[in-house]
């Protein structure tokens, strides 16, 4: 397998970092897009800084690049996707929300991804697209509460979802980035196993050798939460997928195992890995 350069959007997130150091593990060369900077990214990655809602401006981010892991969700999207195809990148892969799978396009989240993926499909570029469930890593949210040995309150505490930890996420976009038998392929993505808030804290109360209390927020109070930091459209998508019951991210996929050969890690995993996050 030769060596590849790939371009890595969200290049310092959750998904995003594990995916830098797995392609570098592999013997691939990775360029960072990053909107402020490199942060702790390895010294031997290439960095630019730019912004996916300023496409015209990334010409330089996607040239020399044979692929590229794209988040979703930008403003315009069909012009990311005319700058990467300009560029001659072979394939990008695509990482949007299993939401979309069945979802309601009122839902403006639904709305937001499958506009997305309508113009990853609509390019001269090979694609995959990637439906990941919730992440492990947004439990990270409730590390000051923890911290600071109080209550853990949470919206939506008691909704069960299929959570998905990064890494595996990662290396699904891995082989999709640097081998060919991924393309024009849908994959929906999960954990082991669905569970909710209240038991992904019950697990971090075993593994910190701690206890935990937890509380699910009423609905009104998890939306008047919310609004405090995202647009009425956002708050209004997340109350209909877990208070209406909209969305079903309960599902267990088996696509890890498929694709990397390897079972999914467990959340009590992800949370011995982190859990120097939570002291």
């Amino acid at each position: 397998m030769r060596s590849e350069m790939i371009l890595v959007t969200g290049a310092t997130g959750n998904v995003g970092s594990e995916l830098v150091t797995q392609l570098m593990e592999r013997g691939h060369s990775v360029r960072a897009l990053t909107r402020r900077g490199g942060g702790k990214l390895p010294t031997t990655v290439e960095t630019v800084t730019g912004d996916l809602n300023d496409p015209a401006a990334l010409t330089d981010a996607f040239r020399g690049v044979s692929g590229v892991f794209l988040l979703g969700g930008y403003r315009d999207m069909p012009g990311v996707l005319k700058e990467i195809s300009d560029a001659g990148v072979e394939r990008v892969v695509l990482l949007t929300s299993r939401s979309v799978e069945g979802g309601n396009p009122s839902n403006a989240i639904v709305s937001m991804w499958l506009e997305s993926e309508a113009a990853v499909r609509a390019s001269s570029v090979n694609w995959t697209i990637l439906h990941p469930g919730g992440f492990m890593s947004n439990a990270l949210r409730w590390a000051p509460q923890i911290i600071s040995g109080g209550l853990v309150r949470v919206a939506f505490g008691d909704v069960p979802v299929a959570v998905i930890d990064p890494y595996d996420l990662a290396a699904v976009a891995c082989e999709a980035l640097v081998t060919d038998e991924h393309s024009f392929r849908t994959y929906p993505i999960s954990g082991p196993e669905s569970m909710t808030p209240r038991d992904q804290v019950a697990i971090l109360s075993k593994v910190l050798g701690r206890d935990i209390a937890f509380e699910s927020q009423p609905n009104d109070e998890a939306r008047a939460e919310m609004a405090k930091s995202m647009p009425a459209p956002m708050v209004d998508a997340f109350v209909r997928f877990f208070a209406d019951g909209e969305f079903d991210d309960t599902a267990v996929a088996p696509t890890v195992r498929e694709v990397t050969g390897r079972d999914p890690r467990s959340f009590e995993e992800w949370a011995r890995l982190h859990a120097s996050s939570f002291r």
